[in-house]
């Protein structure tokens, strides 16, 4: 038996039992109906990074959409929960970029 977190399980006396991992990622939805949010976040030091927010897919889509964006600022980046980081202010050229590629996507915050 592997030792995967067992979230909740400690014991069965059913034989038949077989733990059911639910790992599945959810579905990718078209980019027409992604809802995404861009975002302005500040970190420590006086830097700016620009957050993509929203996106439902699976983590390799969203990967995939982080390398394009990331391409097109010409920035450095990352992707973490559930969102896309680009260092930098880029919110403008983001949202046109994801127009173009029929997202809905538009500012968010302050």
């Amino acid at each position: 038996m592997s030792k995967k977190n067992r979230s909740g399980v400690i014991y069965s006396t059913n034989p038949d039992f077989e733990y059911n991992d639910s790992d599945d990622e959810p579905e990718t939805l078209s980019p027409a109906q992604q809802d995404l949010r861009i975002w302005l976040d500040r970190k420590g030091g006086g830097k700016v990074i620009t957050v993509v927010k929203g996106f439902i897919g699976s983590l390799s889509d969203l990967e995939a959409l982080g390398k394009q964006l990331k391409a097109l600022c010409g920035s450095g980046g990352t992707v973490k929960d559930q969102e896309v980081q680009i260092q930098g202010d880029h919110r403008d050229k983001v949202i046109n970029w994801l127009s173009s590629k029929n997202y809905k996507a538009k500012k968010a915050g302050g």
